[in-house]
């Protein structure tokens, strides 16, 4: 169950694009996001020479957000360091705690956990050369720092980074929503569903094997960017999408899928036959058997038991 949060932030320097401290309420923990231009400034952040977890953020050559996760004993020390050892990075993203009872074993825990959900949530590309080795800590102290954990993810997405965020977003409401689908020709068939960033193609979708001759020259770019970056690959008779996608519009989704142009609001149908147009402005319906016979869904309903 999820319940309201309120965050701290406190523009050090006064400065929207400068240093940020981040605090939540009820946590022991404390954030600092800090432009690399900056780390040298930090020097009047005492907390910053304790033992902690950090992000380095930025993007490789090929515009591709990419992150580092590292952990230190003393952080504003290493973070010196990867001023001349990494430079790919922009902004580095650090946590620590405010009574300091964060250790080696704990921050090498964190490191490993924060490393795995990067690498299963498949936003950024990782940095890091090796795995980072988990740390063998108590029981108790393994649930406190999943919690910790807990708090990293809100504030690491809060400050602007979804590295931890799974691309198909966790349901609210008691009964989970069914996905919606596209059927059409030449191979195509999909699955997925709206969310915060636009819409979700699932893993596995099957993308028409080709496209008509009006199809749109920007989305044939996109096409051929993604079956250069192997994000969909032939299998056989179709192109399958290997990875879940996240696509800024319904509209975009559905056109890649199909082949061709297309609107995605009314393409993209639940198996009640609700398309997204009607979803998104009613709601889905509950209907009783009546009313689903009405609405064709089924010509028959049988009452016995």
């Amino acid at each position: 169950m999820k319940f309201g949060k309120t965050i701290k932030i406190f523009l050090i320097d006064g400065d929207p694009n400068g240093r940020m401290a981040c605090e939540l309420s009820n946590w022991t923990g404390k954030a600092y996001k800090v432009p690399r231009i900056q780390v040298k400034d930090c020097a009047d952040r005492i907390d910053l020479n304790n033992t902690g977890i950090y992000l380095l953020l930025g993007k490789n050559e090929e515009g591709q957000d990419q992150v580092y996760i590292g952990e230190a004993e003393s952080i504003l020390k290493r973070l010196t360091q990867h001023l001349t050892q990494k430079d790919f990075w922009n902004e580095v993203v650090v946590f620590i705690s405010k009574d300091e009872n964060l250790n080696k074993a704990h921050v090498k825990y964190l490191e490993n956990r924060l490393y795995e959900l990067a690498h299963t949530s498949n936003r950024y590309k990782i940095d890091n050369t090796v795995t980072p080795t988990q740390s063998s800590i108590s029981e108790s102290d393994r649930a406190e720092m999943e919690e910790f954990l807990e708090n990293i993810k809100l504030l690491v997405n809060t400050l602007g980074h979804k590295v931890f965020e799974e691309k198909r977003e966790v349901k609210t409401k008691a009964k989970k929503q069914e996905s919606f689908y596209i059927e059409a020709p030449r191979g195509a068939y999909a699955q997925g569903e709206p969310t915060s960033e636009g819409f979700v193609v699932f893993k596995g979708s099957k993308i028409a094997t080709s496209t008509v001759s009006s199809f749109p020259p920007y989305m044939q770019k996109l096409r051929q960017e993604l079956l250069d970056k192997k994000i969909i690959i032939p299998n056989g008779e179709y192109l399958e999408l290997i990875d879940d996608y996240i696509f800024g519009s319904p509209s975009t989704a559905a056109a890649l899928v199909m082949g061709r142009s297309a609107n995605g609001l009314t393409e993209w149908k639940l198996p009640s036959g609700l398309n997204l147009k009607r979803y998104e402005s009613e709601g889905e319906p509950i209907l009783d058997g009546l009313s689903i016979a009405k609405a064709g869904i089924i010509t028959s309903i049988s009452l016995t038991q």
